[in-house]
């Protein structure tokens, strides 16, 4: 597996290399954004680890670059800025995941792992999944309700997904974080609570009928009764 480590401190990124070395990876580094976005569009890779804080194009403008470009290899940003927003703005312009500094390099090579193989996992199933004139197709990543059709980002379409899935099941936030984000986040943020909002404004805002409900002290719930 090849991956693309954009990171300007040396220090960090040696170490980051070494390791993922160690455990089987084949690691490129570029020092800013320019060289990054350079070396993403001549070379082939199967992740990109982007650092928010480059010089020259910052992470945040890469990953909206590389997703422009129609790149949807995984992206995980790496940056000491560990708030919600902070979170939520990285993961609106077209990131996978999130790991703030400082991190245990086993919890990097656990979200790597994770990210890899969820990017490979087939979501093509036959069907469309249907819930009271919601479809989501999964072969052509679109979700549409009553026929008109809604426009998600890559993190609210997981999510989506998940809860069509598992329609008229109680769904906890632990469940959405590990099978959305593939492992946890601090869970002193509220990432979770802001992205079921974020669906419920394209899901539900616009039909009486409401799908998306709480259950209070547990968690989340798709049923159209």
């Amino acid at each position: 597996m090849n991956i693309l480590l954009v990171e300007d401190e040396p220090s960090i990124a040696n170490v980051i290399s070494k390791g993922l070395g160690e455990a089987g990876y084949k690691v490129s580094i570029a020092p800013d954004g320019n060289i990054g976005f350079q070396m993403a569009v001549t070379h082939t890779y199967d992740l990109y680890i982007l650092d928010i804080m480059l010089p020259g194009i910052n992470g945040l403008e890469l990953c909206r670059m590389l997703r422009k470009a129609k790149d949807n290899r995984p992206i995980l940003l790496l940056t000491a800025l560990g708030t919600t927003d902070n979170i939520v703005t990285g993961l609106e312009k077209g990131a996978d995941d999130y790991l703030i500094k400082p991190f245990k390099f086993a919890e990097l090579l656990a979200r790597i792992r994770a990210l890899l193989r969820r990017n490979s996992e087939n979501f093509t199933e036959d069907k469309i999944l249907r819930l009271a004139g919601l479809e989501l197709d999964p072969d052509a990543k679109t979700v549409k309700r009553e026929n008109t059709a809604i426009n998600l980002t890559s993190t609210e379409y997981r999510m989506l997904e998940y809860f069509m899935k598992n329609q008229r099941r109680v769904i906890s936030r632990m469940d959405l974080l590990e099978h959305v984000w593939g492992v946890d986040f601090n869970m002193a943020t509220n990432v979770v609570d802001v992205y079921v909002n974020y669906l419920r404004k394209k899901i539900d805002k616009d039909f009486e009928q409401k799908l998306i409900h709480t259950v209070i002290g547990m968690g989340y719930i798709l049923k159209d009764s």
